[in-house]
């Protein structure tokens, strides 16, 4: 917000130099154009023309004007999104370039309550009107857009799913070999066990080896547990372990998870959203319509 009296004016121009007639129920503000130094008419609709729609006509009319504003009668700057309608109801400074106009507009009969309301049903079926006609092609253009948001989803998954593909082969490989390892090894003790205990030693000697090596067993699980938190059981510890390489891999690469996990998420997300927007309740169809649908 700032004060008119503080911008640098070189002119202040009287009140009749713009001037505000009703024609046909619309306000036509007429001004003198600086640049052809000639007379100009603009007509607006107060409902729906807002002050900086209106300063944009008087720019595209003539582009020798650099700086237009609306300026309150204490000073005060109108803000552009403010509707003509309010505007007109009172007193304002209109600035074009370095001139003021006083404007006064024209004081109009007030309607009558009956007239008032039948002006607000009017507006209220007009606005129905619009949404209901401009609600198909307003989900067509969100959907469209939606679809694009997609697309552009997809083309930076792609390389990321390539990547994952190859991480996720590599650890696969790796548990895989490490499952191997470990059955090789539990067959290479039974038989040096069953060796030890038929051809070089007699089972009562071998009774407490194969006792401790039991009870160290036993250990191994238990320490799993106090590690993990979890008991040793071969589908859980075999993922456990794919998780490990999986990782360690995804850093060599250069693999980010993270992104990944992220992307997945918004491709997800969005594809529910189209979903959604073709639902008959968001396109607001009829009751009759929406039953044929179900």
């Amino acid at each position: 917000w700032r004060s008119w009296e503080a911008a640098p004016y070189s002119t202040l121009v009287p009140s009749d130099e713009v001037t505000i007639n009703y024609r046909h129920g619309l306000p036509v503000i007429t001004l003198t154009l600086p640049t052809r130094n000639e007379r100009c008419q603009f007509t607006v609709k107060p409902i729906v023309t807002t002050v900086g729609a209106f300063l944009q006509d008087v720019q595209r009319e003539d582009k020798g004007v650099e700086r237009a504003e609306v300026f309150a009668t204490d000073g005060s700057k109108v803000s552009d999104a403010t509707l003509m309608e309010v505007l007109l109801m009172n007193d304002f400074k209109l600035v074009i370039n370095n001139t003021a106009y006083r404007v006064s507009p024209p004081v109009k009969d007030k309607l009558s309550s009956e007239h008032a309301t039948e002006m607000e049903d009017i507006k209220s079926l007009v606005h129905r009107l619009f949404v209901a006609l401009h609600l198909e092609d307003h989900q067509i253009r969100k959907e469209r857009e939606l679809l694009q948001k997609l697309d552009h989803l997809k083309e930076e998954l792609l390389p990321l799913e390539q990547m994952k593909a190859r991480v996720t082969d590599s650890a696969d490989a790796k548990t895989s070999r490490l499952l191997w390892v470990g059955l090789a090894l539990m067959s290479t003790q039974g038989g040096a066990l069953a060796w030890l205990t038929w051809w070089v030693y007699s089972w009562d000697i071998m009774e407490p080896v194969t006792y401790f090596i039991t009870y160290g067993s036993a250990m191994a699980f238990y320490a799993y547990f106090v590690l993990t938190k979890q008991d040793y059981i071969y589908p859980d510890a075999k993922d456990r372990q794919f998780l490990h390489y999986f990782y360690r891999k995804s850093k060599k690469q250069h693999f980010n998870v993270e992104r990944y996990n992220k992307l997945k998420e918004d491709l997800a997300e969005g594809g529910e959203t189209p979903r959604r927007l073709r639902q008959p309740l968001h396109l607001r169809l009829p009751i009759q319509e929406i039953n044929d649908k179900d």
